[in-house]
């Protein structure tokens, strides 16, 4: 099991699946195939009877960068890839949700973007003290559609949650386990310590009840993505097509600051 992926490294160990982004080289930002491969590992797992905990991280020393400001640039001109983009996103999203094994997010490094998002909505979510953590779509001319405008007011509130989306401001992981954006923050040396001692209770505990009990507290959060993830994403679309959002994609990529129109 678990073969044929490339942009994600993935492998069980006992009862324990572990799940990391594999693009070191560019700070694990997804592309097209990190997408397509994340789509499917959730759905794997679930058909895995050994699998009972899943711990979700990157390779090297970054959570994941978010979207890769390349992949952008390709998708601003080609609408079929771009929604295609936007179906693929509602299904990790639902994947993560769906999955009756908890998830722990493992964030040993920035989570940004998508990134940030997969983090929040796993099940136990152990980040260094340091590690930023920010959905900064906004900075690119995008809405947060992708999860982030859901899970963010869901676990801090509307006012703290627009204070980061509006801005794309970022937060440690140590300001982020004090306002309960995430479950704790730790020193990076502790880091997996904490991750196993969470993985090894889970693995080794009441399997049929624990993984009934994510499902009861999940069902409030699967109703709003239920109810909202699709119009979210069509709000990112219509963004999408705007000239703030070229602007942002072409001064990044020739290194000035963008200037926005409104437009």
């Amino acid at each position: 099991m678990y073969e044929n992926y490339e942009a994600l490294k993935v492998s069980r160990e006992g009862k324990v699946v572990t799940v990391a982004f594999n693009r070191p080289e560019v700070k694990n930002a997804t592309n097209p195939r990190m997408h397509q491969e994340l789509v499917r590992v959730f759905p794997e797992i679930g058909r895995d009877p050994d699998a009972h905990v899943v711990i979700l991280t990157g390779e090297g020393d970054c959570f994941s960068a978010g979207g890769d400001v390349s992949t952008l640039k390709s998708s601003l001109d080609d609408h079929v890839r771009w929604n295609e983009s936007m179906v693929e996103a509602a299904d990790i999203v639902n994947a993560v949700i769906d999955l009756d094994r908890p998830v722990i997010a493992r964030v040993n490094g920035h989570a940004i973007g998508l990134g940030a998002t997969l983090a929040l909505f796993c099940d136990i979510v152990i980040s260094t003290r340091r590690a930023k953590i920010a959905d900064p779509h906004v900075a690119i001319g995008l809405v947060a559609g992708d999860g982030g405008s859901i899970i963010w007011p869901a676990l801090v509130g509307y006012a703290r949650a627009k204070k980061y989306l509006l801005t794309g401001d970022a937060i440690s992981g140590e300001e982020a386990a004090e306002i309960g954006l995430v479950t704790e923050a730790v020193e990076p040396e502790e880091l997996d310590a904490r991750v196993a001692h969470y993985a090894e209770r889970i693995a080794n505990g009441a399997a049929a009840a624990i993984r009934l009990t994510k499902k009861a507290v999940n069902l409030d959060l699967k109703a709003r993505v239920d109810a909202m993830l699709h119009a979210h994403l069509g709000l990112e679309t219509m963004s999408h097509l705007s000239e703030d959002h070229r602007e942002a994609v072409m001064a990044f990529l020739e290194k000035r600051k963008p200037v926005f129109t409104g437009r």
